[in-house]
């Protein structure tokens, strides 16, 4: 079933266009991430579902009732924001009650409504403090809580956690993912936090300059991305993408040359590249392997060690000046200004043209 439908949704402010001709169709109960970079129109694109920003053209359904003439009230969508939005001289239970009451919830009703979110959200000892008491932890949870006692049939969540230091954003995932869980209710969640969408995503929308690049898994948009905005926006370390020219193919598929003259062997059929034109290979940092000095494809220099516990993220230059990361183990032994050598995984070699589009799999939107 097809909670929310988005078809043909444009808007601008001005001369700006900040929604170009958005399709997106979302499943009942699902986690949909919505993952870009600042100005790229998620955040508009959540305002509009909810009814905060008007469209200019296109339609919004929500279980099958076209929803964009409606008013926000009306639509049945609750929405979290960034920055609690809460009511600083009521306590933690009359700000989650606050919604329900204007609209004549019952007394009794609104009372078991509230005690099921506070033991849901573990808040029961919570309910007689204003939020100048609270965390920033807590405090977002009065605004989850406030959400859920309207019983919408979407939730929208704007950045909700960008506000929280590193550890509470890490238990904070945790508790979203559990909530989900427990109401299996459609939300719509923006971020531009790719841990967030990736641990928390059941699939995750890629928006590029007032645009979706790609809609797909969070392993879809890492392993197979569609575009070279999507390869290097996902993952940490970006993926590499270095230009390359083309050399005679082997079996139908693709070898290609870097700038120092190293062949790489890719899975790419030649007969999906376009005919002329540049390409860019993208290669993971775990799809270069480290090794010994003329142990490899080629050698490379390093130039930065970035110790993360439990592995090295390793930079390195290439005779050809290129640029490459690739990841090691925690025991990397070479410094700074050492050679190493490099071998490449053509299984997890990537090919782009001109257009940014990958070559790998024509299929990929």
């Amino acid at each position: 079933m097809i909670s929310l439908a988005l078809k043909g949704i444009s808007k601008r402010f001005g001369a700006a266009l900040v929604l170009d001709e958005v399709e997106l169709q979302v499943d009942a109960g699902e986690f949909l991430v919505v993952l870009g970079p600042s100005g790229c129109g998620k955040s508009t694109l959540l305002r509009a579902i909810a009814g905060l920003e008007s469209i200019d053209s296109g339609t919004i359904e929500i279980d099958g009732e076209r929803v964009d003439h409606l008013p926000p009230g009306k639509r049945g969508v609750a929405m979290v924001f960034q920055g609690y939005a809460l009511y600083p001289h009521m306590n933690v239970r009359d700000n989650i009650a606050f919604g329900v009451v204007n609209v004549g919830v019952p007394r009794a009703e609104i009372r078991r409504r509230i005690a099921e979110v506070a033991r849901m959200l573990e808040m029961q000892e919570l309910l007689d403090r204003v939020p100048a008491e609270l965390s920033g932890g807590q405090r977002q949870r009065v605004a989850i809580g406030r959400a859920i006692v309207k019983e919408p049939k979407v939730f929208m969540f704007d950045e909700p956690l960008s506000n929280l230091d590193a550890a509470l954003r890490s238990r904070m995932r945790q508790e979203f993912a559990g909530l989900h869980r427990r109401i299996r209710k459609t939300m719509v969640f923006v971020t531009h936090d790719q841990t967030e969408a990736m641990t928390l995503a059941d699939r995750i929308v890629v928006m590029n300059r007032q645009r979706i690049e790609q809609i797909g898994t969070p392993s879809e948009v890492y392993d197979r991305p569609a575009t070279l905005f999507v390869a290097e926006f996902i993952g940490s370390p970006a993926m590499n993408i270095l230009p390359v020219t083309r050399t005679p193919t082997a079996a139908g598929l693709q070898r290609v040359r870097l700038g120092d003259g190293t062949g790489i062997d890719t899975l790419v059929a030649a007969a999906a590249l376009p005919g002329d034109g540049p390409l860019r290979i993208g290669l993971r940092p775990e799809a270069v392997t480290l090794c010994a000095p003329g142990g490899g494809q080629t050698n490379a220099v390093v130039e930065f060690v970035e110790f993360l516990g439990d592995k090295t993220h390793v930079h390195l230059s290439l005779a050809g000046k290129d640029r490459i990361v690739a990841v090691g183990g925690a025991a990397f032994p070479a410094r700074v200004g050492e050679a190493v050598g490099l071998k490449f995984d053509p299984a997890g070699a990537h090919l782009f043209d001109s257009a940014g589009r990958n070559c790998r799999w024509p299929g990929l939107p």
